[in-house]
């Protein structure tokens, strides 16, 4: 069982109201990730377990094959050297190297050479196995969970994620909103421990 303190989302997508693919936030002393969509896919060419949608190849940069990659996840070791982007279609995409640029990154993608294949990636998804961190929450192991006070009162079921400048936000099926600082323990995908002040969800 682990202490949530609120966290903000640099992402994007403020809000994750359905399961879909996707990475997430740092806050101090801990994190929730993968945020985005939460859901799972697998490329078409195989099935190398449930994958995360981390952001999309957005366009050509330059003459020489590097492209713009946006990211959906504050995981920047998504974009290290080294590391494997999938497309929907099972393309395995290396990345030579990355460097951050106006809140995205130029990427270099080893095999692709020239603006004539980096302007066949255009627009594409990019997929990725979760990273293991037992000290992070993510939001696909989130979505659907239901959430209990310590008492173990059912007080419903996470329909999603906000980003909150205050902290981050699950949103519930019902429409009440509690702040991740009072998250206190989660058991993957099945149920999330809170500890909220009374009356907080009659506020709704």
């Amino acid at each position: 069982m682990v202490c949530r303190p609120a966290s903000t989302s640099p992402t994007t997508d403020l809000e994750v109201p359905t399961p879909a693919p996707g990475d997430g936030a740092d806050g101090a002393g801990g994190t929730i990730d993968e945020s985005g969509d939460t859901g799972t896919s697998s490329p078409e060419s195989g099935d190398p377990g449930p994958l995360l949608g981390v952001g999309k190849i957005v366009k050509p940069h330059g003459l020489r094959g590097e492209v713009i990659i946006s990211l959906t996840t504050n995981r920047v070791e998504r974009v290290a050297a080294g590391s494997v982007l999938l497309a929907e279609d099972g393309r395995a995409f290396e990345i030579k190297r990355s460097s951050a640029h106006r809140g995205r990154f130029i990427v270099t993608l080893r095999g692709v050479n020239g603006i004539d294949a980096a302007e066949a990636l255009r627009d594409t998804p990019l997929f990725a196995s979760p990273i293991e961190d037992p000290e992070a929450l993510w939001v696909h192991d989130l979505i659907g969970s239901l959430v209990v006070d310590a008492d173990g009162n059912e007080l419903g079921t996470v329909k999603g994620v906000e980003a909150n400048p205050a902290s981050d936000l699950l949103v519930l099926a019902d429409g009440g909103l509690i702040p991740l600082r009072f998250v206190t323990g989660s058991e993957p995908g099945v149920q999330v421990t809170v500890d909220i002040p009374v009356g907080l969800l009659d506020l709704k």
